[in-house]
């Protein structure tokens, strides 16, 4: 049976600005929990911040810079040993390859991939602090299901999450002599303003509000992979199984299909 979120947890999260974020943050004030909510915007923070004032504690910074980050670090502690990092801060910027730019490339592995990995400089010290205290320490990232399959214009985006999956996974073997849990949680289409921005149809698609009671509960229940829509992420799986002659001719079936419509739209 797991600890997690038994009782009330001191949680550090990252991206709480808006959309999962924000979701998972409402979420964790409604159980009780003790926040330390990053974004790079003020305003949001302290408006969370007025749902429960003596449990929120706003800290602003970029998660891709280090000095910002090393400015709040004493801020995990605020509420004493920190027991769970959210590292869900990240972005979505697709590629158009008639206009190829790795700039698109950059940003994704910037904010996704380098974001996260400075965010864990700050949270893996105070972890093992509490760690070293027998607290419970978990450590969560949050990734997508993107890189299950190879979809047309992710090239950034995907591949960045495929990273994160990977540096996820290394993390968890690595960490697990010292007892801390590392979680990987992969969401499928979910309604945030990033998605708004979309321009094709999301399958399965869940809002923001859906996502973070998957995700509370499968940290509540012990879990360290977390996939939702069961359907969609299912699907996935099943479609990366396939041989990779097929999976080649799907995904350039698909291109095809974007680049035809785009035609028919201008």
């Amino acid at each position: 049976m797991s600890d997690r979120l038994k009782t009330v947890s001191n949680i550090w999260i990252t991206g709480a600005s808006s959309g999962i974020g924000e979701s998972v943050t409402r979420a964790l004030i409604r159980g009780g929990h003790r926040l330390i909510v990053t974004g790079r915007r003020v305003e949001p923070l302290e408006q969370l911040q007025g749902l429960a004032a003596e449990r929120i504690v706003p800290a602003v910074a970029d998660t891709t810079s280090k000095e910002d980050l090393q400015a709040i670090a004493p801020n995990l502690e605020s509420f004493g040993d920190l027991n769970m990092a959210i590292l869900n801060a990240g972005t979505c910027e697709y590629l158009d390859v008639a206009d190829y730019n790795s700039d698109v490339i950059t940003r994704n592995v910037e904010t996704n991939v380098i974001g996260t990995a400075r965010c864990i400089d700050i949270a893996l010290p105070a972890l093992r602090r509490a760690r070293a205290k027998d607290l419970p320490a978990t450590l969560v990232i949050v990734g997508s299901s993107a890189w299950w399959f190879p979809f047309t214009r992710a090239e950034g985006y995907g591949a960045s999450k495929a990273a994160l999956a990977y540096f996820t996974q290394s993390l968890r073997a690595d960490l697990a002599a010292e007892g801390i849990d590392v979680v990987l949680v992969s969401p499928g289409f979910v309604k945030t303003p990033l998605t708004d921005r979309n321009d094709f149809p999301m399958p399965f698609l869940v809002t923001a509000e859906e996502a973070a009671e998957r995700i509370v509960s499968g940290l509540a229940k012990g879990h360290s992979e977390i996939a939702f829509p069961k359907r969609f992420t299912w699907i996935l799986k099943c479609l990366g199984a396939l041989p990779q002659s097929l999976i080649d001719r799907m995904a350039a079936s698909m291109a095809r299909k974007s680049s035809s419509e785009q035609e028919t739209n201008q």
